[in-house]
Order: structure tokens, then C-alpha cells, then sequence
């Protein structure tokens, strides 16, 4: 069966969180200030009702293989969203997975008439950096808005 792409409903709140700190129990990646401890990870369908948001799942045979959103996280400039919370299995990488969601995730931030794209990463997720850099995301020297998630030490930026 194909791959299919659809939004988050609460139904899938419990997978998506688990399917995130698997991620970064994988990785190694530090768990406080970031998604991992962030109490919105539990209840992200809750998080992305709010206007501007859009949340993106993948799924095949009802498996749930990978999530990407945009937030319009506080203290962003004007005209700026965050992407947020892409994260793929294991089992689904090198696939053409997170850049599909990627792209979707991208196609709504145009949708709502934002002008940029931000994100927060890690290095030890270096493919999803290049995959990022590939899309035309640049490195910036410091964060933007207020994500509360201080550990995290790659910041990036599309103009769109």
C-alpha cells in the first residue's frame, strides 16, 4: 500500500509523542528544553487547533511512519512560522518521507501567506539538517521567537 499524508486528529496524540521521543532516544538528543519534556507534545492535535498552525502525518497500511507541522510560535517576526516537530521512524528514513512532509508543511506556511520558514534543530539529526539546507534553509547565529526549547543550538531560516 501506498504511502498516504493527512492531518493530526486527537486520535493520534499518544503515537505521535511516542513516535517523537523515540526519535530522540535514537539520537541521544537532550531531553530538557525541548519537545521531549515540552508538556504540548501529548496534546499537540489540541496545540494545532490554533489559527495558523497546520500539522502533517504520514502513515502506510495505518502505521504511523512520520509527523511535520508549522506553529506560529511567539515572538516570531511578522510573516514568520516555525516548522516543528518533524520527525520520522526509524524504518521510514531515506524514503522520500520527511521531505514530503516537509514540502506539505512548506505548502501550508504559503497557504496561511507566511514569508519565512523557521526551525530549531540538533546537529546529531545532520540529514534532516542537509535535507533542510537542500530546500534552501539557511544557518542563522542565534534563535528567534520564544519555543522554550533552549537546548536546542541549530537555527535555520527559508525565505519563501
Amino acid at each position: 500500500m501506498a504511502v498516504t499524508f493527512r492531518k493530526l486528529t486527537k486520535a493520534d496524540n499518544v503515537d505521535i509523542a511516542s513516535l517523537i521521543r523515540k526519535v530522540f532516544d535514537e539520537f541521544a538528543i537532550p531531553k530538557q528544553g525541548t519537545v521531549y519534556t515540552d508538556p504540548t507534545t501529548d496534546k499537540l492535535f489540541e496545540l494545532f487547533q490554533q489559527y495558523g498552525s497546520d500539522y502533517w502525518l504520514a502513515e502506510e497500511d495505518g502505521m504511523l511512519l512520520g509527523g511535520c507541522g508549522i506553529f506560529p510560535t511567539d515572538g516570531l517576526p511578522d510573516g514568520c512560522v516555525e516548522l516543528v516537530k518533524l520527525y520520522v521512524s526509524k524504518s521510514s528514513r531515506d524514503k522520500g518521507i520527511g521531505k514530503a512532509l516537509l514540502q506539505k508543511s512548506i505548502e501550508s506556511a504559503q497557504h496561511f501567506g507566511y514569508n519565512e520558514v523557521y526551525l530549531e534543530s540538533f546537529p546529531e539529526l545532520e540529514k534532516a539538517i542537509s535535507m533542510y539546507e537542500n530546500f534552501g534553509f539557511k544557518l542563522l547565529e542565534k534563535p528567534l521567537g520564544n519555543s522554550g526549547h533552549f537546548a536546542c543550538n541549530v537555527w535555520m531560516l527559508l525565505v519563501l
